[in-house]
C-alpha cells in the first residue's frame, strides 16, 4: 500500500476498532445545596461558572477548547434511568456470582450481560474493583452491534483539514448475545464460534479513498492472559491493488497516520483489557452530554461544534453518577504512563478521558456524546427485535479527540447509530466473509 490508500485503511481500523483508593464525594456548590443549575436552564459562557464542580478538573482547565460565546447548553434530566432492556438484565442475573478475575486480569467463566453485578463492587475495599468495572465497560449494553454513517474530520487549531472520510459501518457480536434464543448456546450466535465480534467498513468519500472496504475480527481469547490471546485479524480491499491486503494490529497504540487518536482511543478505550492494570479511584458526580438533541452527520453538515470544531457545547447535558477508573499500560514503550477514564456508573459508557505522556503531563482528551433509543429524533431510528422488543440503548454518536500539547483534534461522528441485528443468520455470515470484500469485483 502505498500514499493516501494506506492512510486510509490505517484510519478506518483505528475507527471500528491494589492502589490506594481515592474517595470522591457528591460535589455540592459553596452554600452545600447542590448545582447552581436545574433540568432546564441554558448555560452560556457567561454564567459557566455554575459548571466548574460538576466537571473534571482537567476539562476545566483545558475548557477554552470547548466552551465559547454564543454556545447555548441545555440542562437535562438528573439521574435518568438509562439501563439496558429486560434481556440484559436477565443474563446479568443468571451468572450472578459467577464470573471472576482470572489471571493476568483476565475473564473467566461468563456467558452474557454484565459480568459483576454494579452492586456488588466496592472500590474502597476490593483490590480487583478497576478490572471488573473494564470487563462491565468491555461487555456494556449496546444492542446486537453497531449500524452508523460515519464522518471523520481532522481539525488543527481551529481549522478542519482536507483530511477525512465518510461512510457505512456495521459491527456483530458474534458471541455473549443475550437474547432468550441464543441461551441454549451460551450466547453464541454460530456453533463453535471463536470470535467476540466483526466489524465492516465500507468507505464512500472522498473520491480517491472511494471503495475501500475493511473487515476485522475481534476472538474470544482476548478475555484470556495475555500469553494466550490472539491478536484482532483485520483485512482491506484497496481498488487501486484490486485486491485484498491483511493488516497487522498486533500494535494498537501507534498514532494513526499523523492523527491524534490510537487504535485504543475509540470510546475512551477499545483495547484488550488484560494489556492494563487497572485502579478504581473513587465515585462522583459529573455533567457530560448524554442524550443529544441534534441532528447531525449525515442529515446536517453544518452545526456548531465550536471554533475548534471539537465541542458539544451545543447540545444538552446531563447530571450522571461516574467512577473514576486509571488505565495503568503493561507494556513499557506504551505512548500513556496512564488513562482516567470517567464511566457512566449506570450504562457503562465512557464519559471523558484523559491521557497522559510519559513525563505525566496531560496529552489528550477524549470525550463523547451519546443518543438513548428511547428518543426519536429521526423515524424508525432503533426498533426493537425478537428477543428485545425495547432496545434501551445509550448509543456512542460521536468521539472527539483533542491534543492539548499542540491544539490538533479529531472528531468522529456517528449520528445515526444503532445496534439492531442482521434480519438472518445467512445474513450475518455473508457480511462478514472475508470474501465479500473482492466480491463482484
Amino acid at each position: 500500500m502505498a500514499g493516501i490508500r494506506t492512510t486510509g485503511a490505517s484510519l478506518l481500523t483505528a475507527l471500528l476498532l491494589a492502589g490506594s483508593v481515592q474517595v470522591v464525594v457528591a460535589q455540592e456548590d459553596a452554600e452545600g445545596t447542590g448545582p447552581g443549575f436545574k433540568q432546564g436552564d441554558i448555560i452560556t459562557y457567561e454564567n459557566l461558572d455554575a459548571l466548574k464542580s460538576y466537571l473534571p478538573d482537567p476539562f476545566w482547565d483545558n475548557r477554552d477548547f470547548f466552551f465559547y460565546e454564543g454556545m447555548q447548553l441545555e440542562i437535562g434530566p438528573f439521574y435518568r434511568d438509562y439501563s439496558g432492556p429486560e434481556a440484559y438484565k436477565a443474563a446479568t442475573e443468571r451468572g450472578r456470582g459467577q464470573a471472576r478475575i482470572g489471571p493476568d486480569n483476565s475473564l473467566e467463566n461468563f456467558e452474557s450481560g454484565r459480568p459483576f453485578p454494579m452492586d456488588e463492587i466496592d472500590c474502597a475495599t476490593d483490590p480487583q474493583a478497576g478490572v471488573k468495572i473494564m470487563w462491565n465497560f468491555d461487555y456494556a449494553w449496546a444492542g446486537a452491534g453497531g449500524n452508523a454513517s460515519f464522518y471523520y474530520s481532522y481539525w488543527d487549531r481551529g481549522e478542519e483539514l482536507p483530511l477525512y472520510y465518510e461512510g457505512d459501518s456495521k459491527s456483530v457480536f458474534l458471541s455473549h448475545r443475550v437474547e432468550p434464543q441464543y441461551e441454549k448456546s451460551k450466547g453464541d450466535v454460530f456453533r463453535n464460534e471463536k470470535r467476540k465480534n466483526a466489524f465492516g467498513v465500507d468507505v464512500s468519500a472522498p473520491f480517491d479513498a472511494r471503495g475501500i472496504m475493511l473487515m476485522s475480527y475481534r476472538y474470544k481469547t482476548t478475555d484470556l492472559p495475555r500469553k494466550q490471546a490472539k491478536n484482532d485479524d483485520t483485512w482491506v480491499y484497496l481498488p487501486t491493488l484490486r485486491r485484498v491486503r491483511r493488516i497487522s494490529t498486533a500494535q494498537r497504540t501507534d498514532s494513526i497516520s499523523g492523527t491524534d487518536f490510537t487504535f485504543d482511543d475509540l470510546n475512551s478505550f477499545a483495547g484488550i483489557v488484560p494489556q492494563y492494570e487497572w485502579e478504581c479511584l473513587g465515585e462522583l458526580d459529573l455533567i457530560a452530554p448524554s442524550n443529544t438533541k441534534v441532528l447531525g452527520f449525515p442529515y446536517e453538515r453544518d452545526h456548531n461544534f465550536g471554533p475548534y470544531g471539537l465541542s458539544f457545547a451545543d447540545d444538552r447535558w446531563e447530571v450522571r453518577k461516574v467512577i473514576k477508573v486509571r488505565m495503568i499500560p503493561k507494556n513499557e514503550d506504551h505512548p500513556y504512563h496512564h488513562k482516567d477514564i470517567y464511566i457512566d456508573k449506570q450504562t457503562m459508557r465512557a464519559l471523558y478521558s484523559f491521557a497522559y505522556d510519559q513525563k505525566e503531563e496531560l496529552w489528550k482528551i477524549i470525550w463523547h456524546n451519546k443518543r438513548w433509543s428511547g428518543e426519536e429524533l429521526t423515524e424508525d431510528y432503533y426498533p426493537g427485535w425478537e428477543g428485545v422488543p425495547e432496545p434501551r440503548a445509550h448509543q456512542m454518536v460521536s468521539d472527539i479527540i483533542t491534543n492539548v500539547q499542540t491544539g490538533t483534534g479529531n472528531r468522529i461522528e456517528f449520528w445515526d447509530a444503532n445496534g439492531v441485528p442482521f434480519k438472518s443468520k445467512g445474513k450475518i455470515r455473508r457480511y462478514i466473509d472475508v470474501g465479500r470484500l473482492t466480491k463482484g469485483r
